[in-house]
């Protein structure tokens, strides 16, 4: 079997690969030898953060239309917002924020945070488990995708992945979900195109090398053991502490979940790792009962939770400012579907279907963007508010004007055209692209036969057409020969190293022109 079928076979949940260049990650994490073989880390220009708000957050009471309050005080009055109670926006006069969300109206104000009124998508399913599914895969509501938006995304500007990744050009994870399971937003066509940290306890712990007490028996032993494997099965546990350990300064969290998750996200970007796009959650938005409390509809589940959002992104952005990385990170919420119009008896709301969507980030054009609802005169249980944004086009927007894709990116990680919405700044795609980067990452350009060898071995390199040397390098990180230098056609070549005058152990042949740096190992018998 091919090992890309094999790969694609494995679990979800990452099958990452454990050695780099022949070296285990632990050791090419310590060893001297990467100053020589790999090239200086460049950080990715543009990270994406998704906020996941399990459980379908009731959009009406977190952006509550005031011109139709009087409708909204027939259909939901068992959950409805004191108008008195709610938050003003500047410039705007028919919509008011929950009063929970303080922290998205100070990002409001200050230009950075931007509200898509009305998303969802046609025919809405209003199961939670298929209507996650279209969220994350991006599909249309008749059809089932075994992949998702954000893996696809991956897949075209990592196209080699995991084949011999981690290597010099992407050392880091591609994209990192904080939780149990790798979500299918990050399936790609071969293979999980990201890792996951466990919860913010597994990140603590392996940053700052502590284990949990075990009990002085048999089976604490083989506890013991259990998590020496777990952890040892990462990967790139070593490159996410290493990331963390270069961030010993941040701001104040608030204490909960969320601000924890948003709060390793921010050291880990301010630490240089190149991973791409994040994910964290907030689960509890399936507010069928108790959604609000019957004597201060203020208070209540959904208060909390809104209080935990947006208190928790506005303590990510000032963190993000203090660390000097604000310009390099947008977030934006996704939740499965909205509430129904009409509250329930139960002081809730049930499955609905559009809902807004929140972004922010320095690059971000803010403000409101689209119309308020329409709402009937008199809302019956069936009800809905109409989608008129297909949560699609919002991910579009995101590749198109915040990770610059082509159009070919475009086809093949969202289905049809999608409408462009200019929420992100026109200044925002004039950084420098790495995608040939990325695209090459992981081929081999550089690699030798026979292997192992005893007197000589045939070193066969690719040219991209650049200038170029190919140098022999001892397990110190020395140049020991340089076999060639200075232009050579573009194509495949093949040159000798006589290695007779050299004892038998582990050489390294390193490839290098203006753009890529690439190493294998040479054994000599």
């Amino acid at each position: 079997m091919q090992r890309r079928k094999f790969i694609k076979h494995a679990t979800r949940t990452a099958l990452l690969p454990s050695m780099l260049n022949g070296m285990g990650i632990p050791a090419f994490a310590r060893s001297p030898l990467v100053q020589a073989l790999s090239a200086s880390a460049e950080e990715t220009d543009r990270v994406l953060v998704l906020i996941y708000l399990g459980g379908g957050n009731d959009g009406l009471n977190t952006l509550v239309p005031v011109d139709q309050y009087d409708i909204l005080s027939r259909a939901r009055p068992d959950v409805l917002l004191p108008e008195n109670s709610l938050l003003s926006l500047t410039g705007v006069s028919d919509l008011k924020l929950h009063p929970a969300l303080s922290g998205f109206r100070s990002l409001y104000d200050n230009g950075t945070l931007a509200v898509i009124q009305n998303v969802g998508y046609p025919n809405q399913n209003y199961s939670h488990f298929r209507s996650t599914d279209i969220w994350m895969t991006a599909a249309d509501s008749s059809d089932v995708l075994s992949t998702g938006w954000l893996g696809r995304f991956l897949n075209e500007e990592y196209p080699n992945y995991p084949v011999d990744y981690p290597n010099s050009q992407v050392p880091d994870p591609l994209a990192i979900e904080i939780g149990y399971n790798l979500s299918i937003a990050f399936q790609g066509p071969v293979t999980g195109m990201g890792m996951v940290v466990a919860d913010p306890d597994w990140f603590y712990q392996l940053v700052n090398d502590v284990n949990e007490p075990t009990p002085d028996t048999k089976a604490g032993e083989k506890l013991d053991y259990v998590r020496l494997i777990t952890k040892q099965s990462q990967v790139y546990g070593e490159v996410i502490k290493n990331a963390a350990s270069k961030v010993t300064n941040q701001l104040d969290y608030p204490a909960n979940d969320l601000a924890n998750q948003l709060k390793i996200v921010s050291r880990l970007i301010a630490g240089g790792l190149q991973t791409r796009l994040y994910m964290v959650s907030l689960q509890g938005f399936d507010t069928h009962d108790s959604q609000v409390l019957a004597s201060d509809h203020t208070k209540g589940e959904h208060a909390n939770l809104l209080e935990y959002l947006g208190n928790s992104v506005a303590a990510f952005m000032k963190d993000l400012e203090y660390l000097n990385i604000a310009d390099r990170v947008m977030g934006a919420t996704v939740s499965e579907f909205g509430r129904r119009i009409i509250s329930n008896a139960s002081l809730g709301t049930d499955h609905g279907a559009a809902a807004p969507m929140f972004i922010f980030g320095n690059a971000v054009s803010g403000g409101i963007y689209g119309n308020n609802p329409v709402l009937p005169s008199n809302p019956e249980v069936d009800d809905n508010l109409e989608m008129k944004v297909d949560f699609r086009s919002v991910y579009g927007s995101i590749l198109q004007n915040w990770f610059c894709v082509n159009s070919n990116v475009m086809a093949a990680t969202l289905p049809g055209n999608q409408e462009i919405i200019p929420f992100v700044n026109e200044s925002a795609c004039l950084s420098t692209s790495i995608f040939d980067r990325h695209q090459l990452a992981g081929r081999k350009l550089i690699d030798n036969y026979p292997n192992p060898f005893q007197g000589s071995t045939i070193i066969r390199f690719e040219s991209l057409g650049n200038p170029l040397q190919i140098q022999i390098l001892d397990q110190q990180g020395r140049i020991l020969e340089v076999l060639t230098q200075g232009s050579v056609p573009q194509g495949t070549h093949e040159i000798a190293w006589d290695a007779t005058r050299y004892p038998s152990g582990i050489y390294y042949a390193r490839f290098q022109d203006a753009d890529y740096q690439q190493s294998c190992s040479l054994l000599k018998n």
